[in-house]
This record gives C-alpha cells, structure tokens and sequence, in this order.
C-alpha cells in the first residue's frame, strides 16, 4: 500500500509540473519546454483565407482525372508550405454525376488574411505542357482589311501528356558563348521513358513547351532525347530564369486551375470561436467535477484529480504532435472528456454494488474495477473505431473532430487503467466511522459498513 501511494503521489506531482508547463508555455515569455511547441490552430480559429479552384479536366482521360487532381493537390501543398503557411488544408473536391462532374481544389491558409497574398501564393506555381505540331492541315482563314481570304499557316499543337507533374529538377544554367540564361528541366523515369518516346515519334517535328498556356520555346526535335533532359530557352533575365526555376521546383500544375471563390475568416472572428471553445470546456469540466464530488465524494475527488491529469496529457500531446485544432477539434475534445468520465463512474457504480453486497472498500474498488473494466473496453473501441472511419473518409472539418476525439479516447482508456485506478487503491480506507463510511458512499445513501 505505502508503494503505491508512494506512486501515486509522483504521478500527481509529475501531473501539476506537466499543467504548469501547459499553462506557462501560452504567456510572453513561457519559460517552458512546451513553449517551443506551440498549439496549432485551424483556419475558423487563427483566421485566414479560403480559396476554391475550379480544375479544367477537359484534356485529361478520365482513368487519369482522380491521379491528376492529387498531383495538383500536393504541388499545391508543396508550393504553400513553402511560404511558411503553418498547417494549409488542400483537399480535392468532387461533385456532380456523369458529365456535369465537377473536380475542384479546396485551400485553406490559417493566418493568412490578405486575399491577394493568398492567390499569389497559389498562382505563381505554372502550368508546364509539352505538345507536337500536329499533321493535319489548318482549315482555319481570315479575311483582311483588303477583303482577301488568307489561310492561316501557323502549326497546330495537341498535347502529349507530358506535363509537370513528371518534371523531377529544374536549373538554371547559362549558355555558352551568349551566356543566355536557360533552363534545364529533369524529368523522373516515367517522364523520361515518354519524353524519349515523343521525341522518338516525332523527328524533324516541333515539340512546343508551354507555360500557363503560353508557347515560351518551340525547338525542331532533330534526334530521339533518351536522357530526360529538355532545355527551355527564351528572352529570359536571369531573375525571371530563376523565379520559374523556383516555381518549377514548387511543383508544376499537371492540370490548368482557375480561381472561383474566395473567402476571408477575420483573426477577431478565430479568437472570439476560441475563447467561446475554451469557456465551455472549463464549465462543462468544472460542472462535471461538482457532480462527482458531490455525488461520490471521495472516490469523486479521486476521479477529478485523474481528470484533470486526463486533461494535461491530452493538450501537452495537442503540443507535441501537433495537432491542428479547430472549433470541431475543440468539439471532440470536449467530448472525449465526457468519455473518460463515463469510465470513472463505470468503476464507481460498479464498487457500490458490490458495498451494498457486504464487501470492504478496497476489495468493493478492485472487483469494480474488474467488472467495469469490459464495458470500459468495449464502449472506448467502439468509439476509436468510429473515430478512424471519421477521420479516414469524413471531409477536413469531420478529420478534426474525428483525430482530437479518437486521441482523446484512447488516453481516456489509457488513464482509467493506471491513473484512475492507481488512485483508488493507493486509497485509505477508514469505514469504522460515520465520517469514513459518507467518503466512501454514493449519491443520498450512506453505507452501514
């Protein structure tokens, strides 16, 4: 008994000191470790912009449409956490049926409230093709000033199905001799094996390289290039050679996105979602405290105590991970600890039922325990299970919930084994007495043993 409320006693402590760190690590200047792992806050809570991109699908089979949409998505995830945007969302959004599908890009920037810094973050990654010069003849004519019908000679191009999405490098190197800045593309083995199979097919052709739908280099295709390798060359600067360099780098768009929607969450708006979020978990723990205190008394106390360390554990993790938190992450947070409570009264009902049998206390909390310990199991498993599929298939505001909600409940199992229990059986139990026998009670009816 000594060694485990020697035990008990540590973890209290370890407990208050982990609480401390919590709370010291949100002030000016926190002299905590924690303080270098800040909380994480979602767009509806920081503020920030929301984008919409409508995606052009059009030129793109549709066995490759779903393939291209999440290359798109990461460039675009690539290209943002680039700028330092702390936590973007990116999801890829579907709706409709047959041909009035709609493929769109959903981005969320948490503190970034400038809608201009936010589209240029998005728009300066290009859209890199490669198209041959088509053989069929143009049909298209124009008629002059003068009335005389011209056919128009220029060469057609149709696409190869190269595009950024198989580009690997990008370089900026200077040629010989006019010492003309270009840029040297590196494609990765997919994009090789086509890039040779193109230039293979169409000797003595022009392969046109196109940015943002722009032709910026058109060279005659002379040999088969089994290397990967292309070169863009053009009137560049060395500073616009080295912004598409960068850009290049960030990811080229395999699929042409244009802006549809806009929206921006005010920080005010985030910091009044966040002291409301706040403000009702700290009345919903300290009603539910009351309710144990006045309702099982010691045992109660000890179930607060515990929760309380539930509570600590959760956000420092909340820090470490880190873990994005949102008005719905605050929600199944919220929830989770409704969780671990309904261990702790699991156990306390139990222990009564079997003091109203004739047994001592201690006895009564460990086969409590034992009897509760099933259904304990059975409802957090239950509950993590629908956390997974949540979070697996729910959209980004349903991931929030279901992540905060899932890890709440599996530390809730986790303390109601070790803290909770620790707890209760480092205990002293004084039943000889009216005032031991009221500590050890449940609801309006105190034990005569």
């Amino acid at each position: 008994m000594l060694k485990k409320r020697i035990i008990a006693v540590i973890v209290l402590v370890v407990g208050i000191a982990l609480g401390w760190a919590v709370i010291r690590s949100q002030e000016a200047h926190p002299p905590t470790v924690l303080a270098h792992y800040p909380f994480r806050l979602g767009l509806d809570l920081s503020g920030g912009s929301h984008l919409i991109y409508q995606a052009d699908v059009s030129q793109i089979p549709a066995a490759n449409i779903d393939t291209s949409m999440n290359s798109v998505r990461n460039v675009i995830e690539r290209r943002v956490n680039a700028f330092g945007v702390s936590e973007p969302v990116v999801q890829v959004q579907t709706g409709g049926f047959g041909s009035t599908n709609t493929h769109q890009l959903s981005v969320e920037l948490p503190g970034v409230t400038d809608i201009t810094k936010a589209e240029a973050l998005i728009g300066q990654t290009p859209l890199l093709e490669f198209k041959v010069q088509s053989d069929a003849a143009p049909q298209q004519a124009t008629v002059g000033p003068d009335g005389k019908i011209s056919l128009n000679l220029q060469p057609q191009f149709v696409t190869t199905g190269l595009n950024g999405s198989y580009l690997k490098q990008a370089q900026l190197i200077f040629a010989q001799g006019t010492n003309e800045p270009t840029v040297s593309l590196q494609f990765d083995d997919a994009g090789t094996k086509l890039f040779a199979q193109i230039t293979k097919d169409n000797v003595g052709k022009i392969v046109a390289i196109y940015l943002d739908g722009q032709v910026i280099s058109a060279p005659v295709v002379r040999e088969p290039i089994t290397d990967g390798t292309a070169v863009i060359s053009g009137s560049f600067t060395p500073t616009q050679a080295r912004d598409l360099v960068t850009n290049l780098n960030s990811g080229a768009l395999p699929v042409p996105i244009s802006l549809i929607s806009t929206e921006t969450v005010g920080p005010s708006l985030g910091v009044q979602a966040t002291h409301a979020g706040v403000t009702a978990a700290l009345i919903g723990f300290i009603l539910v405290g009351l309710f144990l205190l006045v309702w099982y008394r010691l045992p109660g106390l000890v179930a607060v105590v515990a929760l309380a360390l539930y509570t600590v554990i959760t956000l420092a993790l909340y820090k470490l991970i880190p873990v994005t938190l949102s008005a719905a992450g605050i929600a199944g947070f919220i929830i989770s600890i409704g969780m671990a409570v309904d261990a702790n009264i699991l156990i306390f009902e139990r222990a009564r039922e079997e003091r109203v049998r004739g047994r001592a206390v201690g006895d009564a909390l460990s086969v409590g325990f034992e009897r509760a310990w099933t259904s304990i199991r059975d409802a957090n498993i239950s509950s993590i299970i629908i956390a997974c599929i949540l979070f697996f298939f729910g959209s980004s505001l349903i991931k929030g919930f279901a992540l905060t909600f899932g890890l709440g409940v599996i530390i809730s199992l986790i303390s109601a084994i070790t803290i909770t229990r620790l707890f209760l059986k480092s205990l002293p139990t004084p039943t000889h007495s009216k005032f031991g026998r009221f500590l050890f009670s449940s609801g309006f009816i105190t034990n005569k043993k």
